[in-house]
């Protein structure tokens, strides 16, 4: 086997890899939301979403017809919708204010967005997530920092409930819509 070198592999690494484990997810959400989620939800939402995704990068493609045969083209980047799970709290607290949050989007009954004050731009109704990846060190790497723009929920997926689950604690997962992504190396751009 040319070629195979246990140590090349292992300096490859760089100091044993990158952890998954390693992260943090906060949010902000929009001021006219906030209100519909306390203090406390805040302060948790990074202790208690337990998955998150470090976001996929795609750019579609454009054919063009050239004498019978295909030029591909960039097209348009597009952004996949974040899935977070988030461990539940016996107050619902961060629940609580998905729903909240989703209800101001639009409402259950009446079918309606609740008054933003007259404003009906996205900083009414969208917010900001931050992913931070960590090294072992505890250090944060400023091109493992993912900053997701203009998100709102678009989906919080119901708990099941069962009376022969036992020794565990309820999770649901939200989905989030978003405009973009950047981190450090695509911030400028």
């Amino acid at each position: 086997m040319a070629g195979f070198n246990v140590q090349t592999f292992q300096a490859a690494l760089t100091d044993q890899g990158a952890r998954p484990n390693l992260f943090d997810m906060t949010i902000t959400p929009p001021t006219n939301v906030l209100t519909l989620a306390t203090a406390t939800t805040l302060k948790y939402f990074s202790t208690m979403c337990k998955t998150a995704q470090i976001p996929g990068s795609t750019i579609g493609v454009v054919e063009v017809q050239y004498f019978g045969r295909p030029v591909k083209l960039p097209g348009n980047r597009t952004f996949e919708n974040l899935t977070t799970t988030i461990i539940n709290d016996e107050a619902f607290d961060i629940r609580h204010a998905m729903e909240g949050w989703m209800s101001f989007l639009n409402q259950h009954k009446s079918n309606i967005t609740a008054s933003t004050g007259g404003s009906k731009t996205g900083a009414a109704y969208t917010g900001t997530l931050t992913l931070q990846q960590y090294n072992k060190d505890g250090s944060k790497p400023s091109d493992q920092k993912y900053v997701f723009d203009n998100c709102w929920p678009v989906n919080v997926a119901p708990i099941d409930l069962d009376w022969g689950t036992n020794d565990t604690i309820e999770e649901f997962t939200v989905e989030w819509a978003y405009d973009w992504w950047t981190n450090d190396l695509s911030a400028s751009t």
